[in-house]
């Protein structure tokens, strides 16, 4: 008998911005793949909900989840987190960077320096940061799987996200940086670009039927993305099957950027 290449049991993933959305999806399916997740964004009392509904599923099994809330822009609480993570759990053996903001939306000639700052801020240097700090281990054990979660608005120009598509492309370099800087302790660095999926970050290109129509009508597959659909390309890349998988950007996206 053959085992489970998608098999996650014994394996720590921690997991920024999962307590909703792509994030949330990520979490739980990794969770039904036996790993033990973290669910970290800034609510503590929503984390434990969403950690409460995982455990609550994987009961008997393999998989769990615990909360620990911190603010993905704070370097002293990104360290707690990590620290959080070894004391309750070991060890960290994915780490999936997924929060990220988006406070202008407009030509960047109007972009004020204080939004600018806080994507530069969140969107790069905390991912660069969480790296800094999971990757020792993950050397010293030669195994690890970092991913990033970036967006197919950092591979186009933008005129009203200008900022934030400029922060997702920096994102696919440090991924491009950190494989090839520490593929030879065996430490997988890849990204996912997710296209438009139903979040609350992109409601307002949903929440309206006409609008959505618009949206998608030149995408192949003429439709919006759910979270779950984000999910299955993240296990494959923390699991076995994603062994021989470093510095890729996987763009999951219904088709959208061959399509206009």
């Amino acid at each position: 008998m053959t085992s489970n290449l998608f098999d996650l049991t014994g394996r720590t993933a921690l997991i920024t911005g999962s307590s909703k959305g792509i994030g949330k999806a990520i979490a739980q399916e990794m969770a039904r793949q036996g790993a033990r997740v973290v669910i970290s964004s800034r609510k503590g009392d929503i984390c434990q909900q969403v950690a409460d509904e995982i455990n609550t599923e994987c009961e008997g099994g393999p998989g769990g989840a615990v909360a620990i809330p911190a603010h993905i822009g704070d370097k002293a609480a990104l360290e707690m987190l990590v620290s959080e993570t070894r004391e309750q759990l070991g060890k960290i053996d994915i780490l999936v960077c997924n929060a990220a903001v988006n406070p202008f939306y407009g030509s960047m000639t109007d972009l004020p320096d204080s939004a600018f700052d806080k994507i530069l801020d969140i969107n790069i240097k905390s991912n660069h940061w969480l790296c800094q700090m999971v990757l020792p281990e993950m050397k010293e054990r030669q195994d690890g799987a970092i991913i990033i979660v970036s967006s197919v608005g950092g591979l186009r120009g933008s005129t009203d996200l200008g900022a934030y598509a400029i922060s997702k492309a920096a994102d696919l370099q440090l991924v491009r940086n950190l494989a090839v800087e520490h593929g030879p302790d065996n430490v997988r660095v890849n990204a996912i670009s997710p296209g438009l999926i139903r979040t609350d970050f992109a409601r307002a290109l949903w929440e309206n039927p006409d609008i959505l129509k618009r949206a998608t009508a030149a995408d192949p597959l003429r439709r919006i993305g759910e979270p779950d659909e984000i999910a299955g390309i993240a296990v494959y890349l923390g699991s076995r099957a994603g062994s021989f998988t470093t510095g890729q950007n996987f763009v999951v996206d219904g088709g959208s950027t061959i399509g206009r």
